[in-house]
């Protein structure tokens, strides 16, 4: 597929009450990987991106982010939706900015959350945050390549565990042109079936510990399901037991999951 028909299929997968399982890579390799297993699309994770430079979530500069979710996008066959955090400045040129370059990168979607980076008030008031997304917006959709545009209301892992104010963020968010609109922290499943019903666009959930399962998402409407970091998480705590069990133990059991990496690594990358 060229560019233009990534996009397209990437939007076409946001199947309400069949949801699109979007894992998230974060790096080529771990793309790859999720390719290979038989995913139709993939989104980035900004925190794990950051794990690869040594570094937490929100810690890269907007050239190495879109340069790390252009290397994943130029790698695999499927549509990549990138995580663009905020769109890396506060006014709404800089969300525009952002996605000009995600588009040059080759990506054929990412998101734009209303999070300010300032943990004293951590969410744009709703008028900015729907001046950015209408500026990404139009930058998204003015070309041949219609990006898809993810809206991202940060409210509910930003200590503002406010439903109504949610809800009425992501109904100016669809008014402002996104594409795919996400709530991420809601594990309320009663709470996500009602914003699926204020809105008229496909809605994104990402798992989290404890909360709905995939039927139990896809039985309300949900659209799409991601992961965030986990999976980048869950390679890191392998490691880490790995490494535990040679350190301390001396013992070889961790060889075995290595060979299977292996095998899954050469089934992936060709060899």
């Amino acid at each position: 597929m060229d560019a233009v028909a990534r996009a397209a299929h990437l939007l076409a997968l946001h199947r309400p009450g069949t949801p699109l399982l979007a894992p998230d890579p974060w790096d080529v390799g771990s793309a790859k990987l999720l390719e290979s297993l038989g995913f139709e699309a993939l989104c980035t994770t900004s925190s794990g991106a950051a794990s690869t430079q040594g570094g937490l979530d929100g810690s890269m500069e907007r050239e190495a982010a879109i340069a790390s979710a252009g290397a994943i996008a130029a790698s695999v066959a499927v549509p990549v939706s990138a995580d663009l955090e905020n769109g890396f400045g506060d006014d709404p040129e800089a969300a525009a900015a952002t996605i000009r370059q995600a588009l040059d990168a080759g990506l054929s979607g990412g998101s734009i959350e209303d999070y300010t980076m300032h943990p004293n008030d951590p969410v744009y008031p709703i008028g900015e945050a729907a001046a950015r997304i209408e500026a990404a917006a139009e930058v998204a959709h003015g070309g041949a390549v219609r990006f898809v545009l993810t809206a991202r209301a940060e409210n509910h892992i930003r200590g503002r565990d406010d439903l109504a104010d949610t809800i009425a963020r992501l109904q100016a968010f669809q008014a402002a042109g996104a594409d795919v609109l996400y709530a991420p922290g809601l594990m309320d499943l009663g709470q996500i079936s009602s914003l699926v019903r204020s809105v008229d666009r496909p809605v994104n959930v990402i798992l989290r510990p404890g909360g709905p399962t995939v039927g139990e998402l896809a039985e309300v409407g949900v659209a799409r399901i991601s992961v965030g970091g986990s999976f980048a998480w869950v390679a890191v705590a392998a490691v880490a037991t790995a490494a535990h069990e040679l350190r301390d133990q001396g013992t070889l059991g961790f060889l075995d999951q290595a060979a299977e990496g292996g095998r899954l690594a050469r089934q992936a990358y060709g060899g």
